[in-house]
């Protein structure tokens, strides 16, 4: 477990990331996109099963930018309201930015074969499916993203693997934007999308509130196989 600094391209500075090496190498690099709580505990579990999996596990602090650090839980209100004033604040394009500038870094980081994938949770989901289309990632793979039904116009610029994930039950993602993009992706050559029956937003967050543990497993399964395929 180690951290990296990563510049910013715009000037502005630099952020720190959560690394975490596998036991072989060179391999494919995991880039983790956070949810709305930072790279807290949950992300670094995470990164920890990403190098289980065999892969580096690289998680920029999207909010740097914003204030540097970020580590809360869903565990109390005040994270809760702590949590959703960050998500306001955050700049989605400059964190666009950010992951261009991480997946660019990371394809030449020490150990890696030069492919690398991304993979979000909830606001990181959201950033997983525009990074599909705005990106030059091998991969990238959406976990309960919210509002993804915005982000159909560009669905035509996707030409790299692109995985999924939506909870039937998602709370902060309504019935018909999750139909919206299901329907979108159907026949897509290179995205598809799985439905979890009874599953609730962030299903896949260990220890969290809505975990389900059928439905993470076999997410969790499906994402392996395509970094898999997509990093070696």
């Amino acid at each position: 477990m180690t951290s990296i600094s990563i510049k910013a391209t715009d000037g502005s500075g630099a952020f720190s990331a959560y690394v975490v090496q596998p036991k072989a190498k060179p391999a494919g690099v995991v880039v983790l996109i956070q949810e709305i709580f930072g790279v807290n505990q949950a992300m670094r579990d995470i990164a920890a099963w990403v190098g289980d999996l065999g892969f580096i596990a690289v998680c920029p602090d999207l909010f740097w930018r914003i204030e540097p650090g970020i580590d809360i839980t869903d565990k109390s209100d005040a994270e809760w309201k702590r949590a959703f004033e960050l998500f306001q604040a955050f700049d989605q394009v400059k964190g666009i930015e950010d992951l261009k500038a991480t997946v660019a870094a990371c394809r030449g980081l020490e150990g890696s074969n030069g492919k690398v994938a991304t993979m979000g949770y909830c606001l990181g989901g959201r950033l997983a499916f525009m990074m599909a289309q705005q990106s030059d990632a091998d991969a990238n793979i959406s976990y309960y993203g919210v509002g993804l039904d915005g982000l159909l116009g560009d669905l035509g610029k996707v030409s790299k693997p692109l995985v999924v994930h939506i909870a039937d039950k998602d709370a902060f993602f309504p019935p018909e934007g999750r139909a919206a993009v299901v329907s979108a992706l159907q026949g897509h050559s290179h995205a598809v999308a799985y439905v979890y029956p009874h599953a609730d937003h962030a299903f896949a967050r260990v220890g969290g509130i809505h975990w389900d543990g059928r439905s993470a497993t076999i997410a969790n399964g499906r994402s392996a196989q395509a970094l898999v395929a997509a990093l070696g």
